[in-house]
Order: C-alpha cells, then sequence, then structure tokens
C-alpha cells in the first residue's frame, strides 16, 4: 500500500500548492 499512500501524499501537496496561489493571487 505504499503506492497509494504516495498518490495520496502527492494529490494532497498539489491541492495545498493551488490552495496558496489561489490566495496568493
Amino acid at each position: 500500500m505504499f503506492f497509494i499512500d504516495l498518490l495520496i501524499s502527492v494529490i494532497f501537496f498539489i491541492l495545498l500548492i493551488i490552495c496558496v496561489l489561489v490566495g496568493v493571487a
């Protein structure tokens, strides 16, 4: 299940970056 945990972490990280970019913009 390492791949699934890694995938969830990557998705969460991308969503966090999008939220930051939207907040800055």
